[in-house]
């Protein structure tokens, strides 16, 4: 950062750090206020949505939309309000004195009056090639988005935590079969939890098992199964795959400055998208560990672009 010369940087009154449905709500609000928003979309523009195909629980898509399609829209209203979008990655910043300091690719110099942080959390994978090749062809990491897609079908979920608990029973919802996939002998997950699991008849639950492959050309056709004990192979015929092994939020450039929970997303106040941080403000998947949802995403972005607009008007009112 001391190598950066900030004397001729660009000054924007709003730095919006991510895109996603939060990031580009944000811009679009902040937008409409006249606050000319620089966006900085990161190495993920348009977020999580991306690696989605059918999106059909967004509210004014009645018969669905495509991920990316989406989040094109996002942007396209963002633009026309007069949000300046800008391909680029933070690499480094300095919240310990306004106006902000922010380096996009180590080496762009900008100044910031307020910062909105939209940087999203990522979902954690087995990391299997073809269990990313067939990402958004049945498999995935949310089930409360995709489960409906898979409707008297049989499908399987990884994990043991309460999460992996709460999704495998969402899937029975629509799933003729539920497979939990679990490497060890006992889930993590709390015991109300675990108890609905395996009282639930529609899931069968595979002990000290875990996914070595999965298989399909152009959607998943099953998966291959181990033995943690005793190394059996087997195959198990499934049309879903989905991964609840947890989530990373992508906070970790800012945890000199903002305060974090033990998993890292970032901590707000109560009822606000403030930060510790006066100026500072987060919303989507980088503060939210509870719903992740596209619609809950971009309401935390509105949320923060009002927060902005009303703490920088308090600034030149004070």
């Amino acid at each position: 950062m001391e190598a950066i010369d900030f004397s001729s940087a660009d000054h924007r009154k709003v730095v919006v750090v991510g895109t996603g449905p939060a990031g580009l709500t944000a811009a679009i609000y902040s937008a409409r206020a006249n606050l000319k928003p620089l966006v900085i979309q990161g190495p993920e523009p348009g977020g999580q949505l991306i690696t989605t195909t059918d999106v059909e629980n967004y509210p004014g898509f009645p018969e669905g939309i495509m991920g990316p399609d989406m989040m094109q829209k996002f942007e396209a209203q963002a633009e026309r309000f007069g949000a300046e979008l800008q391909w680029g990655m933070v690499t480094s910043v300095d919240l310990s004195e306004r106006p902000f300091k922010l380096v996009v690719d180590e080496e762009m110099p900008i100044l910031a009056d307020t910062v909105i942080v939209s940087t999203g959390a990522s979902a954690m994978y087995l990391g299997l090639e073809n269990e990313a090749r067939l990402l958004g062809h049945g498999v995935s990491a949310c089930a409360t988005c995709d489960g409906a897609f898979f409707r008297e079908q049989e499908v399987a979920i990884v994990g043991g935590g309460d999460t992996a608990m709460e999704e495998a029973l969402f899937l029975t919802r629509f799933a003729s079969k539920v497979y939990v996939i679990h490497r060890r002998d006992a889930f993590r997950a709390s015991k109300i939890m675990a108890g609905r699991v395996l009282e639930n008849e529609k899931i069968e639950v595979l002990w000290n098992t875990v996914v070595e492959d999965v298989l399909g050309e152009k959607e998943v056709e099953g998966i291959i199964l181990k033995d943690s004990i005793t190394g059996e192979g087997r195959t198990l015929p499934v049309q879903g795959l989905f991964v609840a092994i947890g989530h990373k939020p992508n906070t970790e450039i800012f945890s000199e400055y903002l305060e974090r929970d033990e998993t890292g997303y970032l901590i707000t106040k109560p009822d606000s998208t403030y930060t510790n941080i006066a100026g500072v403000f987060a919303c989507g998947d980088a503060q939210d560990h509870v719903y992740r949802q596209a619609i809950t995403a971009a309401g935390t972005g509105c949320m923060a672009a009002i927060d902005a607009e009303r703490w920088l008007a308090d600034q030149e009112e004070g």
